[in-house]
C-alpha cells in the first residue's frame, strides 16, 4: 500500500500563520521517524556557524538525505517539529520556508509544523533543529 496522505486546513481553524497546514490524516504501512536534524555534515562539522540561513539549508539537506535513505521524499512528510534557540530567528525561518518550501513541496501543501523555543541545542553553535515524521 502506498501511503495515503491528506494534508488540510479545517475551515473552523482559519489560515495558518506560516508555511504549514493544520492537519495531516494518514493511512500507511510504515512511518519514518527522523531524529532532530542539526546543521552538521557527515564528518561531524558544524555548517554555517553564526549563519541561520546556512544552518537551515543544511538541516533540510540532512532531512532530505534521511528521507532518501528510506526511499521517501518530501511528499511523504506528515509533520515537522522545529526547535529554535533565538526568537529573533523566527522571521529568518519564515523567509527560508517561503523561499525553499515551494521547491520541496511544489503542490503548495506544507506539512503541519510545531515551533518551539529552547534554551540551547546539543552544541552551543547550533541555531535550529528539525524533527520529521514521514509516512511510506
Amino acid at each position: 500500500m502506498t501511503a495515503q496522505i491528506n494534508i488540510y486546513n479545517p475551515s473552523k481553524l482559519g489560515a495558518p500563520m506560516g508555511q504549514y497546514t493544520h492537519v495531516t490524516r494518514v493511512k500507511a504501512d510504515e512511518f519514518l521517524f527522523i531524529a532532530g536534524m542539526l546543521a552538521g555534515d557527515a564528518a561531524g562539522n558544524i555548517i554555517g556557524e553564526g549563519d541561520f540561513d546556512a544552518q537551515a539549508k543544511q538541516v533540510f539537506s540532512n532531512i532530505g538525505a534521511a528521507l532518501e535513505s528510506a526511499g521517501a521524499s518530501w511528499g511523504n512528510v506528515v509533520q515537522f517539529t522545529t526547535y529554535l534557540v533565538h526568537s529573533q530567528d523566527i522571521p529568518k525561518l519564515m523567509e527560508f520556508r517561503k523561499r525553499e518550501f515551494p521547491k520541496m513541496f511544489p503542490n503548495g501543501i506544507y506539512p503541519p509544523n510545531t515551533m518551539l523555543m529552547v534554551d540551547r541545542l546539543v552544541k552551543e553553535p547550533f541555531l535550529i533543529e528539525v524533527q520529521t515524521i514521514a509516512a511510506i
